[in-house]
């Protein structure tokens, strides 16, 4: 029993490596401060004081202050439950679709194949932010709207990945050994090809996850997304980027906030990915 932990620890680094590790180690601690701001940054992140605006990083204010005096750090960490859960959403979103859509070109009749799929490469042609952008100016701007757009943009990708996935699981020989003991298709398909092809999304989600903050924050910087007081990373972006010269912390403390964030969840989905099963 004493073993079991660290022997937990050895497997972990063994499968991960060093920089997913790393990355898990970074992941819990955004999930912390999603979950938990006030443990990490007591203070409220709305609190304006005039005469303390445009301070530059020091030990009372470790990020500095924005232009109406609010401290930058502890926005940058409540900042961090909006961005994340607005990534996931999105990812929820899209990869719900994908499903949907994935699972009915590969699994249903020829027709339908053919014509989910020219739909699927007809959206897929398009970049993701581009297609983004053109649901933004339909939808409207917003951090719903902004949401919903990343969502829709980015499930012609998982629908493409699942179609492939679906298929190959479908036309497996372990599937085929279970049709011809008798098992009726819905059944093959609970016990054989949802799981096998759901797992390894898993870890598509995690790089998802990164991928859709990344372009959330992107909306709400051109201002089609969160919109100032708001501490999500996107809008304290654009909030910040009029003042990079004189006041560069306004920028770099959110943009340090994405750019972390975003590269520890695409290293743990990438190693997620080499060991997800085949």
């Amino acid at each position: 029993m004493g073993r079991t932990a660290p022997a937990r620890s050895a497997r972990a680094w063994q499968v991960l490596g060093p920089g997913g590790v790393v990355s898990a180690a970074v992941i819990v601690l955004v999930l912390l401060a999603a979950l938990w701001p006030q443990l990490l940054a007591p203070g409220d992140p709305t609190a304006v004081a005039p005469a303390d605006a445009y301070q530059p990083p020091s030990a009372g204010a470790p990020l500095g202050t924005d232009a109406s005096g609010r401290d930058v750090y502890t926005r940058v960490v409540h900042g961090a439950g909006q961005s994340l859960g607005v990534g996931a959403l999105a990812t929820a979103i899209g990869l719900s679709l994908g499903v949907v859509l994935g699972f009915g070109a590969a699994l249903g009749p020829r027709w339908l194949d053919g014509l989910l799929s020219r739909v699927i490469e007809v959206l897929f042609s398009l970049p993701s932010l581009v297609l983004a952008l053109l649901l933004v100016a339909v939808l409207g701007a917003g951090v719903g709207p902004s949401v919903i757009s990343v969502g829709l943009a980015t499930a012609p990708g998982y629908a493409r990945i699942i179609r492939a996935r679906a298929q190959a699981v479908a036309q497996s020989s372990y599937v085929g050994a279970a049709r011809l003991e008798g098992v009726s298709a819905p059944a093959a398909f609970v016990r054989h090809v949802l799981p096998n092809t759901v797992w390894p999304l898993v870890a598509v989600a995690t790089l998802g996850i990164g991928q859709a903050i990344v372009w959330v924050s992107a909306l709400s910087y051109l201002g089609l997304g969160a919109l100032p007081p708001s501490p999500e990373w996107g809008a304290m972006l654009n909030a910040g980027r009029l003042h990079i010269t004189t006041s560069w912390w306004l920028t770099v403390a959110p943009g340090l906030a994405i750019t972390v964030t975003a590269a520890a969840l695409t290293m743990l989905g990438r190693r997620l990915s080499a060991v997800a099963p085949s």
